[in-house]
């Protein structure tokens, strides 16, 4: 196998290794709780709107994005844009999933929790929404 790069080729990447990323950057947003993390991340960043997520939230989940949203608790740390890092699942029944994620700017990690059910539609959607830890909305516990 040849290993050295074409004529004109100055970059180190190997196509292989970039095909190989986007395949997996793919693979992950057709898995619902990903899909969720980005645009969640996105609202909660201060990106988009809270509106965007209308369609795709149920129950208080809209709300606590409403109460949220304002003070934009994922947004950039300076210059870095937050991503999404990494993101878990568990399945406590059919059509439930609840997901973690690890939201990263620089060396800075948030975590955000939440819920999501499927409809009898198929679509997936937003129940519940927890940043580091804490529940948000009217039946939070009060901090002390």
């Amino acid at each position: 196998m040849n290993r050295t790069r074409p004529a004109g080729r100055s970059d180190q990447r190997r196509p292989a290794a970039a095909a190989a990323a986007a395949t997996a950057r793919a693979r992950r947003q057709d898995r619902p709780h990903y899909w969720f993390a980005e645009r969640l991340l996105a609202v909660l960043s201060g990106r988009r709107p809270v509106h965007w997520m209308l369609g795709h939230t149920i129950g208080e989940a809209y709300d606590q994005l409403v109460r949220l949203a304002p003070g934009a608790p994922l947004r950039p740390a300076g210059t870095l844009t937050p991503v999404v890092r990494h993101c878990g699942e568990f399945h406590p029944g059919p059509g439930v999933i609840e997901a973690f994620a690890r939201i990263g700017a620089g060396d800075r990690v948030s975590a955000m929790a939440f819920r999501l059910e499927q409809g009898a539609d198929l679509r997936w959607r937003c129940a519940a929404v927890e940043l580091g830890g804490e529940r948000v909305g009217a039946s939070a516990p009060a901090r002390r």
